[in-house]
């Protein structure tokens, strides 16, 4: 029988030295009532301390300090290993200053190995990452010098490559539920994610650690229904029901929104049309690269989300089935800090699952960022300087997906554009150039994906790139643009030109509709 306490006595749970499994999604299922009475106990005690945290995805908001950032404090974090960093900073500040040890592979390898810590096996083999920093041959995962145990490593297996991820035993759980009852069986009816809470509370459980679960209420009389449970009181020792509703939101910035986990039968309502800018473009020129044999797609955060406002406009979207990597399936993927949830879904599964079915090629279609490209065609969206992003899910879906398109803007840091007269106006061009020699770097590693014969697209406002045996291949430009000026000046490596070099679709640099039909 679970026990119900106060977010303020779970610090005395944790102590010192252990290892703290978490759970959440950028602004999704994250037990902020929680989070605040440890880091309040660390600031005002100076305990709990140097704690090990394992993290899949990650979640909160640096500008407020929500989710991991509440951890990020020296002294209190020995290491982390975890998907995605991007949303603590300062995580990746005390990496960089050598005050803790840090890992960072791929955020469905992490998923995948919560499920297999849960029925104690060795580690997790997995082919993703191979060709990647996550490869021992090249760092390993590894994010200072000061980390210095070798927690993934190559085998050989039926005669193909793979990465072994060795287990990690944890000590403490934090997860996030709707509703508890009696027993302590946890119900997530408002939560638009399951995440993998489940194979974390297991994961704790069978190494005789105690699971802590945060809800927003708990049943007075009676029972959650069996088919309801997504944590069985079995696997929870506390739970604590939230006090003030500010920490127990839906999604960081969404108190509850039930289209979040509600099915609608209904095609899609046309959404407020988008202004015709290099988002767009680039959105809808990545859309033309559809047809409708690519039913199951998958949308990255940022640019990529853009596509489906797109084919939502055109009326196409109801021909798709777009996947979040945190387990939503079907419905419209929403963005920023509510990405990870999707409007009218058609189902949720637990992201171990999700990644299971990407991990085996289910994406017909991925669309992901486009930060740094190389005259390889690898991709960097994991580190920039000293900035540690994280993989995130980038790794997983790259290498599985059927097909692959990276998109975004051409430069950053100041780019200016315009629309004129059907042609790409640059007005000014950003500072930092994104096509580069060589990348920091390899979140996508181009020569696994020739191997592979995997189709692989680069889309920017002004250009299509593809890659093909021979190196990155310039396929199109935007009309309006000039090619030495706008797009080899721009570039510090010079790509194969197509002797069939054509112009982007007119259409894609219109104001209205393009009438796509796909």
């Amino acid at each position: 029988m679970a026990q119900f306490i106060k977010a303020n006595e779970v610090p005395e749970l944790i102590k010192d030295g252990m290892t703290v499994f978490l759970d959440g999604f950028v602004g999704i299922g994250i037990p902020e009532e929680v989070y605040i009475a440890v880091e309040k106990s660390f600031l005002e005690k100076g305990t709990p301390k140097n704690l090990n945290i394992m993290f899949a995805a990650g979640f909160g908001n640096s500008k407020t300090g929500t989710g991991l950032n509440r951890f990020a404090h020296k002294g209190m974090i020995k290491r982390v290993i975890g998907g995605h960093w991007g949303l603590a900073p300062n995580l990746g500040n005390l990496v960089n200053s050598n005050d803790i040890q840090g890992y960072n592979f791929p955020q469905g390898v992490i998923a995948q190995m919560f499920r297999d810590i849960a029925a104690n096996k060795p580690g997790t083999i997995s082919h993703v990452g191979l060709g990647t920093f996550v490869d021992p041959d090249l760092q390993g995962g590894k994010l200072n010098s000061i980390t210095k145990e070798d927690i993934v490593e190559k085998l050989h297996l039926n005669g193909r490559d793979v990465l072994f991820f060795k287990g990690q035993k944890g000590d403490i759980a934090l997860l996030k539920g709707t509703t508890s009852d009696c027993e302590g069986n946890i119900s997530m009816e408002e939560e638009p994610l399951t995440l993998e809470t489940l194979s974390i509370a297991m994961a704790i459980k069978n190494n005789g650690g105690k699971v802590i679960v945060q809800v927003k209420k708990k049943l007075e009389e009676g029972y959650i229904q069996p088919k309801e449970v997504r944590i069985p009181g079995i696997l929870v020792d506390y739970v604590v029901v939230a006090e003030n509703p500010e920490n127990h939101k839906q999604t960081l910035l969404v108190d509850y929104n039930p289209e979040y986990v509600t099915r609608k039968n209904e095609a899609p309502s046309i959404k407020e049309v988008a202004k015709l800018d290099e988002r767009k473009i680039v959105a809808r020129r990545c859309a033309m690269l559809l047809n409708r044999d690519q039913k199951i797609l998958n949308y990255g955060i940022g640019m990529p989300e853009m596509i489906a406002n797109v084919l939502n406009e055109e009326q196409q979207e109801e021909y798709f089935i777009p996947t979040v990597e945190p387990g939503a399936i079907g419905g419209t993927p929403e963005g920023g800090l509510n990405f990870g949830a999707s409007i009218y879904p058609r189902a949720t599964v637990d992201q171990p699952y999700q990644f299971d079915f990407y991990d085996g090629g289910g994406i017909d279609a991925a669309f992901l960022g486009l930060a740094q490209c190389d005259r390889n065609g690898n991709i960097n969206v994991s580190k920039f300087g000293p900035k540690i992003a994280g993989c995130g899910g980038f790794i997983n879906i790259t290498q599985n997906a059927k097909s692959v398109v990276f998109c975004g803007t051409f430069t950053a840091g100041g780019l200016d554009v315009e629309v004129k007269d059907g042609k790409l106006v640059i007005n000014q061009d950003g500072k930092i150039k994104k096509f580069i020699s060589d990348v920091e770097q390899i979140t996508f590693s181009g020569d696994v994906a020739r191997q592979n014969n995997k189709k692989v697209i680069y889309v920017t406002e002004r250009a299509v790139f593809e890659l093909t045996k021979d190196g990155v291949v310039l396929t199109e430009i935007a009309p309006g643009v000039d090619l030495e000026k706008h797009i080899l000046n721009q570039m510090d490596f010079k790509p194969i030109i197509s002797e069939n070099l054509k112009l982007m679709d007119e259409r894609i640099f219109r104001d209205e509709k393009m009438g796509l039909v796909l």
